[in-house]
């Protein structure tokens, strides 16, 4: 009876282990643990800080750090050498680019769309209307320069309905467009639809027909050198998942 009570604890020994792991397989992705630094594009700056805290509470062991800025701009960066896990371009140019320069691992993901709109200041001051608008004598117009998406798209889109105006200045990223608008430095510029939405009370946005209009695709990856892929790739997921897809639906994004 001893050598039955014995085999029969020792067995249960066992076997605990083994199904507390299967459980814990069974249960969905483990979590994610550890630290990622994630280069994305400045018009992701409001909804990717707050996808960030929802990645924290399903991976409470993750620490997501942000580097914001013109898609370009980041593209350079990490090509000399700057240490980034995860990549997210405004546009599938930039995101090609880097791809060329060998440093993406895998195929990106296309996790958001994005159009623009025309910015001006709270009240619409100056009244505009449309495109043809920004081409007024005397209308201070900001764009971004052609070498970051939201500058590449105003000029598509200005070249699609034939509008021809000299901006004031061309700055490096979207947000520096919504900054000089919203604070009474620019008349209007055209930016990301999202930024408009971004910009709250501050601002409004003046629809662009959609026949001139242009979108914009959002693709994210895994950089070739990241320090903690697993997690990179944790994180891609969630953005791409539902409760990911929610948010960025939240801050104004387009399906993919």
């Amino acid at each position: 009876m001893r050598t039955k009570r014995l085999f029969l604890v020792s067995f249960v020994a066992i076997l605990v282990p083994l199904v507390a792991s299967c459980g814990a397989a069974s249960g969905g992705e483990a979590a994610g643990s550890g630290d990622i630094v994630v280069f994305a594009a400045s018009s992701l700056t409001d909804a990717f800080t707050d996808l960030a805290a929802a990645f924290n509470v399903v991976n409470p062991d993750a620490k997501v750090t942000f580097n914001f800025s013109g898609s370009s701009e980041l593209v350079t960066q990490i090509s000399q050498g700057a240490p980034a896990d995860v990549f997210v371009s405004a546009d599938d140019t930039n995101m090609k680019k880097l791809a060329a320069a060998g440093e993406v691992a895998g195929d990106p993901v296309a996790i958001a769309k994005n159009t623009f709109q025309i910015i001006v200041e709270n009240g619409n001051p100056q009244g505009i209307t449309g495109l043809a608008d920004l081409a007024k004598p005397g209308l201070v117009v900001v764009l971004c320069a052609e070498t970051v998406p939201c500058g590449q798209g105003a000029a598509k889109i200005l070249k699609n309905s034939n509008v021809t105006m000299t901006p004031k200045s061309l700055e490096d990223r979207v947000k520096g467009v919504v900054a000089k608008v919203t604070a009474g430095e620019a008349d209007a510029g055209i930016v990301f639809a999202t930024d408009v939405q971004a910009a709250g009370d501050k601002a409004v946005g003046v629809e662009i027909p959609t026949d001139v209009n242009v979108v914009t695709n959002y693709p994210m990856a895994v950089t070739k050198e990241a320090p903690n892929a697993a997690l990179a790739q944790v994180f891609i997921d969630f953005v791409s998942a539902s409760q990911g897809q929610a948010i960025l639906a939240k801050y104004g994004f387009l399906a993919p």
